[in-house]
């Protein structure tokens, strides 16, 4: 099957074994809700997306409160969100949210990334153009009609709404404005969502062969095993397999 093959198959695996990165992801994120907002999910609806994406992940409970605690205390670092893109081999964009308590350490680590695998870190803003911003909305699939939820939710921003069969799970897409309607919405009818989010879809998309996407996966493996580094966005079109 070729060396492209192996190296993406390599990559789900190690992917598939980041489940701590995951949590420490989530629990930055916590702390960051609960020192913006306070400790009670009642009154903080961030903190309360949080708990909710924890659980999705199947993040222990402890490790949860433990979080919250730690938000609470003078001791805990404030976190700091920073976006930086550039481009990567083949000049594939990349777009890489980081949450850090020490902005220097994470920009040279980023920037040694992108030098170390052929490619170059930019200025920010420079690919309003390339990502967008968008809601989405993981829900439990069982016992909801479709129809009736898309006639539901349509005045609260629902731009999409799919059915993932193998994980039975209904998906929804909302504008970036309208998260914060669909979330709301979505918690007064009670709706078992298993985790939302804001991503960033590219507008365009860059075709490379099988060799220049094992150079970009290089570049994609560093960026995510940074500890500082909370998701990463590229305009790479990957093999409709690779996900499979």
């Amino acid at each position: 099957m070729g060396r492209a093959f192996e190296f993406r198959k390599a990559r789900k695996m190690k992917r598939w074994d980041m489940m701590s990165k995951q949590f420490t992801r989530i629990g930055k994120e916590i702390v960051m809700a609960v020192k913006a907002g306070g400790p009670d999910p009642d009154t903080n609806s961030r903190l309360r997306v949080c708990i909710q994406n924890a659980k999705g992940v199947n993040m222990p409970k402890d490790r949860v409160e433990a979080a919250i605690k730690r938000a609470q205390g003078k001791e805990e670092n404030d976190y700091s969100e920073v976006v930086y893109e550039g481009y990567g081999p083949h000049g594939v964009a990349v777009l890489v949210e980081t949450a850090t308590d020490n902005v220097n350490r994470t920009v040279a680590n980023v920037r040694m990334h992108f030098n170390r695998t052929g490619g170059e870190l930019g200025r920010t803003g420079q690919f309003d153009f390339i990502f967008e911003r968008k809601g989405v909305f993981h829900l439990e699939g069982e016992g909801l009609d479709m129809e009736e939820l898309e006639l539901d939710l349509i005045d609260f921003g629902l731009e999409s709404i799919d059915k993932d069969e193998e994980e039975n799970e209904i998906i929804i897409q909302t504008s970036f404005p309208d998260f914060g309607a669909m979330q709301k919405a979505l918690e007064e009818r009670g709706l078992p969502v298993k985790s939302s989010e804001l991503q960033r879809y590219p507008t365009v998309l860059k075709e490379l062969s099988p060799e220049q996407q094992e150079d970009m996966n290089k570049l994609l493996d560093r960026l995510e095993e940074d500890e500082d580094v909370q998701a990463v966005y590229h305009n790479m079109k990957e093999d409709a397999g690779d996900d499979e």
